[in-house]
């Protein structure tokens, strides 16, 4: 069953390892309106991943800055619904799950290069400074991958298919295409300290809430090329993608949780109304 054939689902995915900005604020309204506009149903989930960086006030932050800001859920950490857990520190089992369907179907390798490795690497060039580079394949020939019960301790990487053009139609933006091992290499779908990968993750769970469009930015666009990788090999209905413009400050950088100046919180201390913050151009 494709995303067309079901009912909308939309979703909100910040991840608490910073206050939301601008930017979020206008893909995140976006996303809302999107879901209002298809009578569709609109969840929040917590991606919080990552432990080193994640942080609770964070969390509580995010609920209170997307409620001012007028946006609305029916499904959520805070609320509960017919998909819980929403947090993904609370999916791992889901993940795991994942990861042995990929290790049993040969889509994985286990990796020992370590992050350093790889961006010095001669043969990873990568122009794309908000992307990670292409992946050399030091590790690639390895045909290990079912002797490991567990995979913490070493990466993991998806075995992209060399020079496939992995095509999709972005709902904003129209057709695209990235060809596999040129424009993006073998990736990561879990990291040797036992988290899950970004990549893997969002898959796992768009699919397990059944979310039939995802709304977030267009420096995701590649990302989308590698997803849809996962969702062949797990074998999963593959949603829509509505890519937004980004939001940059006055340099032409895209703005970050490090852009203080430019959070939903700072903006609200300063007097801006909801609205003014989602259609400010910065």
């Amino acid at each position: 069953m494709d995303a067309n054939s079901r009912s909308y689902r939309g979703r909100l995915a910040p991840s608490p390892t910073g206050l939301l900005h601008v930017g979020h604020a206008r893909t995140f309204w976006i996303a809302a309106q999107r879901a209002a506009h298809h009578r569709g149903t609109l969840i929040l989930r917590n991606e919080d991943l990552d432990p080193q960086r994640c942080r609770a006030e964070f969390v509580e932050a995010m609920y209170e800055d997307l409620h001012w800001l007028g946006i609305q859920w029916v499904e959520g950490p805070d609320i509960g619904g017919p998909f819980a857990p929403y947090s993904q520190s609370q999916r791992r089992d889901f993940y795991l799950e994942a990861w042995r369907k990929l290790r049993d179907n040969g889509s994985i390798y286990p990796c020992t290069c370590s992050r350093k490795d790889v961006a010095q690497a001669a043969a990873a060039p990568n122009n794309d400074v908000d992307d990670e580079p292409l992946y050399p394949g030091k590790c690639r020939s390895r045909v290990d991958a079912a002797k490991f019960d567990s995979p913490v301790g070493v990466n993991w990487r998806f075995r992209v298919p060399d020079d496939e053009e992995i095509l999709f139609v972005d709902l904003r933006l129209g057709a695209r295409s990235y060809v596999a091992g040129k424009e993006f290499g073998d990736f990561l779908v879990w990291r040797r300290d036992g988290v899950p990968a970004y990549q893997l993750a969002v898959v796992v769970d768009d699919a397990a809430m059944a979310i039939t469009e995802v709304v977030r930015g267009e420096d995701l666009l590649k990302s989308t090329a590698r997803q849809i990788l996962l969702y062949r090999a797990l074998q999963l209905a593959i949603p829509e993608f509505y890519h937004c413009e980004l939001v940059r400050d006055n340099t032409g950088v895209r703005l970050a949780k490090r852009h203080d100046a430019l959070s939903i919180r700072k903006l609200r201390e300063m007097g801006l109304k909801p609205q003014e913050v989602i259609n400010s151009h910065v």
